[in-house]
């Protein structure tokens, strides 16, 4: 028995560290919203590592990202890659259970109220797409607005 729920709490130690990953964030110099995402995913666990960049399309490029789908700044995780204002949990139901020949997630523009882009209790609806090696996009999860 004592065996039995040691291994449950290595098991469940273990767990939380794989969701307590590092985080790449290339951003621009000039972009405060990039380095307010950056506080959101530290507050969620994230250690969280700002790359600034003048050249911001050229990070893209080489991670996939097409003009539709960008935002303003360009994270790496696991190997994975996440543009823009992406919710955190979101982020981390990705890591957890990534779609088959999925890339990363997405959060094109910068919706009103979404992570780092907080203005009072404004909130755009917005989409968090999924892109696949292939280029295609799929909507993963949506987040309900109040405007």
């Amino acid at each position: 028995m004592k065996t039995s729920s040691l291994s449950l709490a290595l098991l469940a130690l273990m767990s939380g560290q794989a969701l307590a990953t590092d985080v790449i964030n290339h951003k621009s110099p000039y972009c405060g919203c990039c380095g307010e995402w950056g506080k959101h995913m530290q507050a969620q666990g994230f250690t969280v590592k700002e790359v600034l960049h003048d050249d911001m399309n050229s990070i893209k490029q080489k991670l996939g990202i097409t003009p539709k789908l960008a935002s303003c700044h360009t994270a790496e995780i696991n190997g994975y890659v996440f543009e823009g204002h992406i919710p955190a949990d979101d982020i981390k139901a990705f890591l957890a259970n990534p779609p088959k020949n999925a890339i990363g997630l997405a959060v094109p523009g910068m919706p009103m109220g979404s992570p780092g882009m907080e203005y009072g209790d404004q909130k755009d609806a917005y989409v968090v797409y999924a892109l696949n090696d292939k280029g295609q996009v799929f909507q993963y999860r949506q987040h309900a607005g109040n405007q």
